[in-house]
């Protein structure tokens, strides 16, 4: 029998794919799209709301619309694990492209409000830094520098 993966997808609620017949697997990180075959180096990868693409010994074709998730090769390449908040499995590549799409605006989304909230955290500490350091009356028990008085 020729070498094949044991694909293994899951979200938080359930596992969606546990197959030991992958002969190969295509997917996207930051980077760009690579793909996977037996033996491959073992590694670790984020990734984005994207398509997921395996071919089954068979010669069944699977895809998967993912949200952002993480990708796992272990096993000395004879396993790939994907881990993801949500995802959409189908057995044609049709329809998936908006999913995809909606998946990607989510988390565009979700980084934008991070970025917000994390400015406004920092222009908090700013302002709290700039209370603290202006001059005023010292308070009782300390100087002007911090020191307390002996």
């Amino acid at each position: 029998m020729s070498a094949v993966l044991r694909l293994t997808l899951s979200t938080p609620s359930a596992v969606l794919v546990d197959r030991a017949d992958v002969v190969s697997l295509r997917a996207e990180d930051r980077s760009g799209g690579f793909g996977i075959l037996p033996r491959h180096a073992d590694f670790l990868t984020v990734l984005p709301a994207s398509l997921l693409r395996w071919r089954c010994a068979d010669g069944a074709e699977w895809f998967c619309a993912l949200g952002s998730g993480v990708l796992r090769v272990s096993g000395g390449g004879r396993a790939v694990s994907v881990a993801c908040r949500q995802a959409t499995l189908a057995e044609t590549l049709a329809g998936l492209g908006p999913q995809i799409a909606a998946l990607r605006a989510a988390e565009r989304e979700a980084t934008s409000a991070a970025r917000v909230e994390q400015i406004r955290m920092e222009a908090r500490a700013v302002r709290q830094l700039q209370r603290l350091l202006r001059p005023g009356p010292a308070e009782p028990g300390f100087s002007a520098h911090g020191e307390t008085p002996r």
